[in-house]
C-alpha cells in the first residue's frame, strides 16, 4: 500500500491530468486507488462535473454527486487564485492544520494506493504565514513533480526542484507535459530538467487529449506493479 503527493510548479500545467491518468493506469492492473484533492480553486459548482474533483472521480469510477466532491475536496472557492486570496474574497481562512489532519486520516484509512492533490505551485499559499508546501512536509509523501514545456517552466521546475529538496522531500519523478503553443519543444525541456535531476518524463499533447490509459507515457512509472518503484538509486540532487 502506498500514498503519493502530486504537486505542480504552477497552475494549468497538468496536474489533474496527472493524477486522473495514473488512477486510470492503475486501475487497468486492478488495484485499488482513491484519490483526494484537499483544496481546490476556481470551482463552478454550475460546472461541477468538469471540475478538478469531477475529473478525479470520473476517472475513479465513482458516481459525481455533492457528496462524492464534499468527500475528496472539502475546501472549495470560486475564485481561479491562490488559496488564501480565493478564500479572503469569500469571507473564509484555511485552517493548515485542519487540512493536514483530513490527509492524514486518508492515508491512514486507504485501502491500497491514495494519490493526494495538490493545489497550484509548490509554495502557494494558504493562509497568512504557510503554503502547500509546509502540508507536504507535514505528510512526508514521496512527490511527483509536474510541470510544462512553456517559455519559463525550466526556471520554475529547477526552483521547485531546489526547494523541495532542500527540505529532504523524496521526488519521485518530474513530469512535463506538453504546453500547446509553446515555442519549446517538449524534449528539449524534458533533456535540459534531466541534466539537473531525474527521472524526467515528457507527456506529449496528443496524450493527454485521450483517455490515455496504459499506453500513456505515465505508466513507464508504474507498469503493473501493484505500487509505485522507489527513486531510483543515485537521483541527483
Amino acid at each position: 500500500m502506498t500514498a503519493i503527493f502530486i504537486t505542480a510548479t504552477g497552475t494549468g500545467v497538468g496536474e489533474t491530468f496527472v493524477a486522473a491518468s495514473l488512477i486510470r493506469h492503475l486501475r487497468q492492473f486492478g488495484h485499488q486507488v482513491d484519490a483526494i484533492k484537499p483544496i481546490t480553486c476556481g470551482y463552478e459548482p454550475s460546472q461541477a462535473a468538469t471540475s478538478d474533483p469531477g475529473i478525479l472521480l470520473a476517472a475513479l469510477g465513482r458516481p459525481f454527486s455533492p457528496e462524492e466532491v464534499e468527500r475528496i475536496s472539502p475546501w472549495r472557492f470560486r475564485s481561479a487564485i491562490a488559496p488564501d486570496l480565493a478564500a479572503k474574497q469569500e469571507g473564509r481562512t484555511i485552517e493548515v492544520d485542519r487540512v493536514i489532519g483530513y490527509c492524514q486520516h486518508a492515508i491512514e484509512n486507504r485501502r491500497e494506493v491514495l494519490l493526494v492533490e495538490g493545489v497550484g505551485g509548490v509554495m502557494v499559499p494558504l493562509d497568512e504565514s504557510r503554503t502547500i508546501l509546509d502540508v507536504m512536509m507535514a505528510l512526508r509523501l514521496p512527490l511527483l513533480l509536474v510541470t510544462g514545456s512553456y517559455a519559463g517552466a525550466i526556471s520554475h521546475t529547477l526552483t521547485a526542484i531546489d526547494s523541495l529538496f532542500r527540505r529532504d522531500m523524496n521526488v519521485l519523478a518530474t513530469i512535463v507535459c506538453e504546453t500547446p503553443g509553446s515555442p519549446l519543444p517538449l524534449d528539449d525541456v524534458v533533456a535540459t530538467i534531466g541534466r539537473f535531476t531525474e527521472p524526467v518524463l515528457g507527456v506529449p499533447q496528443l496524450s493527454q487529449d485521450g483517455d490515455p490509459g496504459a499506453t500513456s507515457p505515465l505508466g513507464r512509472l508504474f507498469g503493473g506493479r501493484s505500487r509505485p518503484a522507489p527513486p531510483p538509486a543515485g537521483q541527483r540532487r
